[in-house]
């Protein structure tokens, strides 16, 4: 398990993670139920996204290499395009319409409620399609469930415990631009693995 790709997951996720919709879910959730317990519920979600992606990419990497490195490189690049049209437009979504669906509950209902609200808003996100495209690169599934779980984790986290006070200090279109220049970069790299 190589460390240096835990870290880079971890980056990767972490960054692209942050200005999402899920902060901003895990943040609204927190202000309507105990923040542990949304954090515990939040954390279940991302596990599972997680093993999915994990295994989807894992199976990708079956695939003949270079057609895994060009399929790695779209979706970097996606992701790049995405994120930085989302901070161009400073889209401020506030997370309501996922606080919605959630009732108001206490111990299992609460966490099962953050779990529902997450796992679904989640399927098809581009921090699961950034964990597939790193499993398929770089072989290494173990150590990209680590970094992606960690940094999915650590911000639902900073989504509970701090978010409002964050949200005050750095723009929302900032985060997003720093994600897409973080994907651009991953894309510029395996482009150039696949040509060099």
């Amino acid at each position: 398990m190589d460390p240096a790709i835990i870290a880079l997951a971890f980056g990767a996720i972490f960054v692209v993670e942050l200005p999402d919709k899920t902060f901003l879910a895990t943040l609204v959730l927190a202000t309507k139920y105990r923040p542990i317990l949304v954090w515990i519920g939040v954390c279940a979600a991302f596990f599972v996204q997680t093993v999915v992606a994990v295994a989807l990419g894992h199976a990708a990497s079956f695939l003949p290499a270079t057609l895994v490195g060009w399929l790695a490189a779209a979706l970097f690049l996606f992701g790049a395009i995405v994120l930085f049209r989302e901070g161009r437009s400073h889209q401020q979504d506030d997370g309501e319409e996922f606080a919605e669906k959630a009732k108001p509950a206490t111990g299992f209902k609460a966490v099962l409620a953050s779990f529902l609200v997450l796992f679904v808003a989640e399927w098809g996100d581009l921090s699961q399609l950034l964990t597939m495209s790193l499993v398929a690169k770089y072989e290494e599934p173990i150590a990209v469930f680590i970094g992606a779980f960690a940094a999915l984790a650590t911000v639902s986290g900073l989504a509970v415990l701090a978010g409002r006070a964050l949200m005050k200090r750095v723009s929302l279109h900032i985060l997003h631009y720093v994600g897409a220049a973080i994907c651009a970069l991953l894309f510029a790299l395996t482009v150039w693995e696949l040509v060099a």
